[in-house]
C-alpha cells in the first residue's frame, strides 16, 4: 500500500468534501466532525459523484410513528437517486434488485435483523500527517 498526500487539512475543514485522483481512481474524501473518511467517488448504481452527497446519521425506528437519529454511523446520500452508503464500510443497505411494483407480506424487526444490500464502495484508510491528509491506496 501507498499513501498519498491529496490535500492540506485546511483545505478540508469540518462538513466537507474533496474529490481527489490517485491514479485513475476517483476517491472522495470527507471530513465528518472532524473524522476523515474516504471512499470511491462514484456510486455504483449511475456513476454519480458521491463528494457531491449530503452526508447524515441514520434514521432508526423502533415503532411506527417514532423515529431518531443514528448519529454514530454516517452515511452519503447519492445526489442523484438518493442512495446511501455507509461511510466506514461503503456498504449500502439497499437492493434496487428487489425493488418492484408488488405486494410483500409485513412484519416487525428489530432493526439488527435488517440484511445489508449487495451493492458496496472501496474503503481507503485516510490519516492526518503534520497537517496534510493522506489517503492510503
Amino acid at each position: 500500500m501507498t499513501d498519498h498526500v491529496v490535500c492540506a487539512l485546511s483545505e478540508l475543514p469540518p462538513g466537507k468534501a474533496k474529490r481527489v485522483m490517485i491514479g485513475t481512481r476517483a476517491i472522495a474524501v470527507f471530513n465528518v466532525d472532524g473524522k476523515l473518511s474516504a471512499i470511491a467517488d462514484r456510486c455504483p448504481h449511475e456513476g454519480a459523484s458521491l463528494s457531491q452527497g449530503q452526508v447524515g446519521g441514520v434514521i432508526v425506528s423502533d415503532r411506527p410513528g417514532e423515529y431518531r437519529v443514528r448519529t454514530d454511523m454516517k452515511m452519503v446520500r447519492c445526489p442523484w437517486h438518493g442512495w446511501e452508503f455507509d461511510m466506514d464500510t461503503g456498504k449500502s443497505w439497499c437492493d434496487p434488485a428487489r425493488m418492484k411494483t408488488r405486494s410483500f407480506g409485513v412484519k416487525i424487526c428489530p432493526g439488527a435483523t435488517l440484511e445489508e444490500g449487495s451493492y458496496s464502495l472501496e474503503v481507503f484508510s485516510v490519516s492526518l500527517q503534520d497537517e496534510y491528509v493522506v489517503v492510503t491506496v
